[in-house]
């Protein structure tokens, strides 16, 4: 396989990981709804576990891309 070639085999597998990343998020805004239903009152706390947890995968979906565009911008 040619070069090129290789560099995009690298990139789709390191975006795997976007898919984890995709259904962690569904997980999270599904069931920080679901918590916020049952418990009014605590949405406060509910709101800062859920921005983190957020913001966590969110973080792996960037560095999945990252990662991917270093291997397809490398020389």
């Amino acid at each position: 396989m040619e070069d090129n070639g290789m560099k995009l085999v690298g990139a789709g597998i390191a975006m795997i990981g976007s898919a984890g990343a995709g259904v962690g998020l569904g997980l999270i805004f599904s069931q920080w709804i679901a918590a916020i239903a049952r418990n009014p009152g605590a949405e406060a706390k509910f709101s800062r576990i859920g921005w983190i947890g957020f913001a966590l995968t969110e973080l792996v979906l960037l560095m999945c891309f990252t990662v991917s565009m270093i291997i397809l911008m490398g020389s």
